[in-house]
């Protein structure tokens, strides 16, 4: 059975299909698809009516917020201002209600002016120019047809687009890659034009017909790329260049931000001027015909061409890679690069087609190994593997059983993980205006001369949180929320106090008068006065002065109104001691599914405390092999309203788990659930363990018709497999759990370390039967 339509949310729209200009490695009319000359050469009323009509039913179907239309050609502009009205109105008007419309236009700008201007301010389009540079190297490509400069043209169109009340719209510059170019040069000469964006795209090229490169430099590309990123980098990164930010993103875990990196699926349709749609205009590239569908907006909904082969082949994900790909330890940031990149005409049907790495491929490896190594972020082999191999224990940790070595490997991994993404957020941070984050920088520098100084920070798990929702916010709007300086103060303070380092340190106090110490604990002091407070740490001790308040901390200090203390956990059973901090302060606590509780009473506290003594009596009793990979995995428990019932991805930190306090079996069951999502959550981010793009659901073998993505199933049988001996049923249970590791090996969704873990976790569920 097909699977579910991957809707189209970006459309391109060509509404003229002739240029002005006659560049060089222009892949509409200089590659082998020729398609162009025997279409009209502007969009009809009726084909503009048709696909306003097509995509607002493609949209309500599929519930879309929101679709991007890009206005392309040939050149665009050439349709005239009466015909890009008429296509405006209409797509505004079939949407209305809908869906948002986000309007944009590719040209070369040249012929650019302000009736053009004014009415784009009108209907809010975003205009993009294609620039290569300065005009050595625009000139290379971009000319018109006699051989003459556009370079003048195009620069007169971007100060207009700069000017007011136009400057809005300006989306950024396109810079196609010509690596005869002087590459500091062009983004220098880019770069002063102060765009919104900059976009590097690769030239189109195949296998068939590779691009140019300079004799033995196998990444000149990528050499390129790197000395323009340093030039960025050095420059403090003015504007977003695209290419850069994915990679960046992806090696944090993040999406893709652009079609010719990642795994995403394609969501991308093209409508020609007679109303055909086609796949990727960049297939152009490949052979005559590749971007072919066979639907046309007149007699075929979006969906049909959603279904089309040629486009599911290029939602696949992982999956959908050749084998090569699948295996190189870059992929999740590469992601194949661009599908007609891959092409291959060959010499037989198994050499022929698009299952080859791209043409690209060394300098897509070399491009994203060496940010991943400038940026600090957690790049192949980092950890300790061999570039290609495993995680280091990976069959251990897949094992419920677990094992204590693994872990404290996992964990260690995970605070690096937390110390890069500090940085950075660091490195894209300037002054506060309290010098509260100067103060920081300035008390982690001393706190890394310390051995394990950074340890009770970098371990703390909501440390990562705020570090990544930091950097999101800084990628998204440039700046912080105003409260992120004073949390890195509050983190480094503490930090500074737990390594005894005798500092005086200004530090945030709420409006309320509360000072929240992240693994420490929360002064009370009054809610009026200054908004900072001075800390004084001497020893394992610190003092608090806010005008005439002041309260000395002492080792062992018992609560009190103004001192609350974090709280501890401890049990032993079987020679195994536990002793986890119970976090019921920490604003930044809330990151799981289910509510954290609000600061637990004293009543509260020792109810909640026996139950856990109780707790973990019974699963020294029950599975007293589980304890070393539990007290290994768990350091900080979270009291929540209500039991977690499933994983979800609250960014936290390895280390956390949520427990509702109900009964002593129900904090048993949780404990062991909740350790195995610790691993598991960490054991993601440092390698691949199925395709996440994959967009299929599966059934759940203990459900009552429930389905579930891959990585939801996988999650659910990784937790079960340590639950098995405290279920009623536990042969049943067992059963059930192996039936879903079968499903996953079976489904093609996992890649060789998921394989691995799955056939590692069902031996285990048949070893518990």
């Amino acid at each position: 059975m097909a699977g579910p339509v991957v809707p189209f949310r970006q459309l391109v729209l060509k509404v003229h299909s002739r240029c002005d200009l006659a560049c060089r490695h222009c892949y509409v009319y200089e590659h082998a698809d020729q398609s162009w000359s025997s279409r009209p050469t502007v969009i009809s009323d009726e084909t503009i009516t048709w696909t306003a009509n097509r995509l607002a039913e493609h949209a309500k179907t599929h519930a879309l917020p929101s679709v991007h239309v890009i206005l392309h050609g040939g050149e665009p502009l050439l349709a005239g201002t009466a015909r890009l009205r008429r296509v405006c109105e209409e797509l505004r008007a079939a949407l209305t209600g809908i869906s948002d419309l986000d309007l944009r236009i590719h040209t070369n700008g040249v012929q650019l002016n302000r009736r053009h201007l004014d009415l784009f301010d009108e209907f809010d389009v975003k205009v993009g120019i294609s620039l290569d540079g300065d005009k050595a190297a625009n000139d290379r490509h971009r000319l018109y047809a006699n051989g003459r400069s556009s370079h003048h043209k195009v620069l007169a169109a971007v100060e207009l687009l700069k000017q007011e009340p136009y400057r809005h719209l300006f989306a950024g510059l396109l810079c196609t890659i010509d690596v005869a170019n002087d590459p500091i040069a062009v983004y220098d000469a880019l770069a002063e034009l102060a765009p919104p964006r900059i976009d590097f795209l690769l030239p189109h090229a195949t296998w068939d017909e590779p691009p140019a490169r300079p004799e033995g430099a196998a990444t000149a590309y990528a050499d390129w790329l790197l000395r323009i990123y340093d030039r960025w980098d050095d420059r403090g990164r003015p504007m977003p260049v695209r290419l850069f930010d994915s990679v960046i993103s992806t090696l944090g875990g993040g999406p893709s931000l652009t079609e010719s990196m990642g795994l995403g699926p394609t969501d991308l349709v093209v409508i020609e001027t007679d109303g055909t749609l086609e796949q990727a205009d960049s297939l152009k590239t490949a052979y005559d015909g590749a971007p072919i569908t066979g639907f046309d907006v007149f007699t075929d909904s979006l969906d049909a061409a959603a279904r089309h082969p040629g486009v599911v082949a290029r939602q696949q994900g992982l999956s959908g890679l050749s084998e090569e790909c699948r295996a190189c330890p870059v992929v999740r940031s590469c992601g194949g690069g661009l599908y007609a990149h891959r092409y291959r005409s060959g010499s037989g049907p198994a050499e022929q087609g698009f299952d080859h790495p791209s043409v690209y491929c060394a300098d897509l490896k070399s491009l994203v190994l060496g940010i991943g190594s400038r940026v600090g972020e957690p790049t192949p082999g980092t950890y300790g593997a061999p570039v290609g191999e495993s995680f280091p224990g990976l069959d251990q940790l897949a094992d419920p059983a677990g094992d204590g070595a693994a872990i404290a490997r996992l964990a260690a991994e995970q605070r690096q993980l937390t110390r890069r993404w500090l940085s950075l957020v660091d490195g894209k941070v300037g002054a506060d205006a309290d010098g509260l984050w100067e103060q920081s920088r300035h008390v982690l520098g001393e706190l890394a001369a310390v051995p394990g100084g950074l340890d009770p920070l970098l371990a703390h798990p909501y440390t990562r949180s705020w570090a990544v929702e930091s950097y999101d916010a800084l990628s998204a709007r440039g700046r912080l929320g105003a409260d992120a300086a004073e949390r890195l103060a509050a983190l480094t303070a503490s930090a500074a106090i737990h390594a005894g380092l005798p500092l005086t340190l200004s530090v945030p106090v709420g409006t309320d008068g509360t000072l929240d110490l992240p693994t420490l604990g929360r002064v009370q002091l009054r809610a009026a006065g200054e908004r900072l407070a001075c800390l004084t740490g001497y020893g394992a001790g610190f003092v608090i002065r806010r005008g005439c308040e002041e309260l000395v901390v002492e080792p062992g200090l018992a609560p009190g109104q103004r001192w609350f203390p974090v709280r501890h956990m401890t049990a032993s059973a079987g020679g195994h001691p536990v002793d986890l901090t119970v976090d019921d302060v920490d604003p930044l606590r809330d990151r799981f599914p289910e509510p954290a509780l609000d600061t637990l009473t004293s009543t509260q506290f020792l109810s909640a405390h026996a139950l856990f003594t109780d707790a973990w009596r019974m699963l020294g009793a029950g599975v007293p092999a589980r304890l070393p990979a539990l007290t290994a995995a768990l350091t900080t428990l979270t009291p929540l309203a209500r039991p977690v019932a499933a994983l979800a991805d609250g960014r936290r930190g390895m280390g956390a788990v949520g427990v509702a306090f109900t009964d002593a079996e129900g904090v048993a069951r949780q404990l062991l659930i909740g350790a195995r999502y610790a691993v598991l959550d960490a054991l993601l981010e440092q390698c691949e363990l199925y395709d996440e793009t994959d967009p299929r659901s599966f059934p759940v073998p203990w459900g009552d018709g429930q389905r579930l993505s891959a990585g939801e199933l996988l999650a659910r049988a990784f937790a079960r497999t340590a639950t098995s001996a405290l279920a009623a049923r536990p042969d049943e249970h067992a059963a059930a759990t192996a039936r879903a590791w079968r499903a996953l090996l079976a489904s093609g969704t996992l890649t060789p370390d998921g394989t691995r873990v799955a056939e590692r976790a069902l031996a285990a569920v048949g070893e518990q039967r």
